[in-house]
């Protein structure tokens, strides 16, 4: 069985459709044979890494959208021959590469794997919408991570139940046996807090970030894309914050073993919450809001702090747990029976079950 899959992002890209594409098609152990596209974005082809289209006019919305979609189906076409491939996984709903996949194998049975971003731009940007739509009719099934994604979709289009799977996302299984070593603080030292991740204003509130930088006996830390931490930073003094960068995915993985606890303060719908997810698989207990996704990802295995009044009641928390080491103790093992549920390698076999079936 060979597949064929991509996304239109430049390579170098970063985020949780990406991640999940080099561990299921890409990583050198990979479990699903596949052939797997992004944009080239100025990078270079890695023996290991996906195949690159140099198609230009990326956009969002209306007549130059199509446009692009029409050119990234004509690179499409000539680079991957028909009748290599058994079918399709389009790795979103929504965006380019899924109409032009579409497009340029109109034969081929197709499994979809729905990510948060689909559907929040499907509600922010009519193009979209009409994008996702058309993608979940043509799916022959539509994989969730989460029984929240499924009904967040189901109130976006009209799918039939039984074209929906769930199928978790997982963490790669190395991450789960061999996590980086732990660098717990001792007795008195600050309590280390890290948020990872972008910026946008449902990720990371600036009142949030700038109250826990603030306390005393916290260090905040944050991995955040450099250009969304200066638009940040210039609108409030964040002089007590350690920026890290925009940290590779091994790197982030080491910071979670240096750091006491992940801060997770999203505002919406959180597909799955990968990053929690490994930050547990590395030991460090989790402080989120409770939004759909990640309370069903999450559940008491993390510290959930209520979206009203959520900036004091998390500067309450991380008060709380900076004088009880001992809770922290709980959420950390709690964190790794939590991440223990979700390798990778179980992701992978469903998919390759699932996949059979549509061919067969």
């Amino acid at each position: 069985m060979t597949i064929l899959t991509g996304v239109d992002l430049p390579l170098g890209s970063r985020g949780g459709s990406v991640e999940l594409l080099r561990d299921l098609y890409l990583d050198p152990a990979a479990p699903l044979k596949a052939d797997a596209f992004m944009l080239t974005g100025g990078g270079r082809a890695q023996p290991d890494g996906p195949i690159l289209l140099d198609v230009a006019g990326k956009q969002l919305a209306g007549e130059g959208f199509w446009a692009y979609v029409k050119d990234l189906a004509r690179a499409i076409e000539r680079r991957f021959p028909q009748d290599r491939y058994d079918l399709l996984h389009l790795q979103h709903l929504a965006f380019g590469a899924t109409p032009a996949l579409l497009r340029a194998f109109p034969g081929h049975p197709r499994l979809a794997l729905v990510h948060g971003t689909d559907l929040i731009f499907a509600a922010d940007h009519p193009t979209q919408l009409q994008v996702l739509r058309d993608s979940a009719r043509a799916a022959d099934a539509i994989v969730v991570p989460t029984a929240a994604m499924a009904d967040h979709l189901r109130r976006l289009v009209n799918v039939e139940a039984g074209r929906i799977v769930h199928i978790p996302w997982g963490v790669p299984d190395r991450l789960l046996t061999s996590p980086p070593p732990r660098g717990d603080r001792a007795d008195g030292e600050a309590l280390r807090l890290l948020y990872a991740g972008r910026l946008a204003a449902e990720k990371a509130p600036l009142p949030l970030l700038r109250t826990l930088a603030d306390m005393d006996g916290v260090v905040l830390s944050v991995a955040a894309p450099a250009a969304e931490y200066a638009a940040l930073a210039a609108r409030a003094d964040l002089s007590r914050v350690r920026y890290l960068g925009w940290l590779p995915r091994p790197s982030l993985w080491e910071n979670f073993a240096g750091h006491d606890l992940l801060i997770v303060p999203s505002t919406r719908l959180e597909a799955f919450g990968l990053v929690a997810v490994e930050a547990q698989a590395c030991g460090l207990p989790v402080l989120y809001r409770p939004v759909p996704g990640l309370v069903e990802v999450l559940g008491e295995s993390a510290i959930a702090v209520e979206a009203s009044g959520s900036v004091r009641a998390a500067a309450a928390a991380v008060a709380r747990l900076r004088r009880d080491p001992g809770e922290l103790r709980h959420y950390r093992g709690a964190g790794l029976a939590n991440a223990a549920r979700f390798p990778l390698s179980g992701t992978a076999r469903r998919l390759h079950r699932l996949s059979r079936e549509l061919i067969g």
